[in-house]
């Protein structure tokens, strides 16, 4: 980040610190309670993450992260679509645990009425692990490829990607199975935790939306999605007579 639009950044900030409650700080150890309490009173421009028990603050985001969060974000919303039980997130605040508060650029949820482990609280926040969280790395490489990505595993969430806008890479993680997430050989990357999710990676990191929907529209046809959605009506079935 440039020193100038650094210096607006904490300047903006101060001018918008809570009088009656002390203010974050990159790099304050805090519980999410204590977080939360402090970050609730700040306005809505101004973004906070605790992970890890540790606060930081959002930098400014470039013109290529917009691009990839809309291209992204368009694949998991068609998705949602085609999947009864499943919500997607985008930008949403997921409380995971006593150390972790995040807002995760991306996500796919199960609600809990299918199956889900997350819900919605009283103050309509996702409270636990929503089972997919995705992120746009630009200037955040370092805490999304490491931080973010340990606090997730710890939290349970089960997948998780990163899309490395200056390298050019997308990197998968299958926490459950503790591996990565690899592509096919048309470099397509297939969800474990959602199937009938596939997305191609060079088509998404080109921004070639027509080849993007093609390739998901194939999952969302598919066997696996079909034999996904059935499991989801069944565990909601499970729930209502129980």
């Amino acid at each position: 980040m440039a020193a100038k639009t650094m210096k607006s950044v904490l300047r903006r900030t101060r001018q918008a610190e809570p009088s009656s409650l002390p203010a974050l700080h990159n790099g304050d150890r805090l519980k999410q309670p204590e977080f939360h309490r402090r970050y609730e009173a700040y306005p809505e421009d101004i973004r906070f993450e605790l992970i890890g028990g540790t606060v930081y603050m959002a930098s400014p985001q470039r013109e290529k992260h917009s691009d990839y969060d809309d291209e992204l974000g368009f694949i998991l919303s068609l998705y949602r679509r085609g999947t009864p039980g499943v919500k997607a997130l985008h930008g949403a605040t997921a409380i995971l645990d006593e150390e972790s508060e995040p807002q995760p650029d991306l996500g796919l949820r199960i609600l809990p009425e299918y199956g889900g482990r997350s819900r919605r609280n009283e103050k309509g926040y996702v409270e636990g692990p929503p089972e997919y969280l995705a992120e746009i790395a630009h200037s955040t490489v370092a805490i999304d490829m490491h931080f973010k990505k340990e606090d997730y595993q710890r939290a349970g969430v089960q997948e998780y990607m990163v899309i490395c806008v200056e390298e050019q890479e997308i990197h998968g993680f299958d926490f459950k199975a503790r591996r990565r997430i690899l592509p096919d050989a048309q470099g397509v990357y297939r969800s474990r935790v959602f199937p009938g999710l596939c997305i191609d990676g060079p088509a998404l990191l080109a921004c070639k939306s027509s080849r993007v929907v093609k390739v998901l529209k194939q999952g969302l046809a598919s066997p696996e999605h079909a034999g996904f959605v059935k499991r989801l009506q069944s565990a909601r079935s499970k729930r209502r007579s129980s």
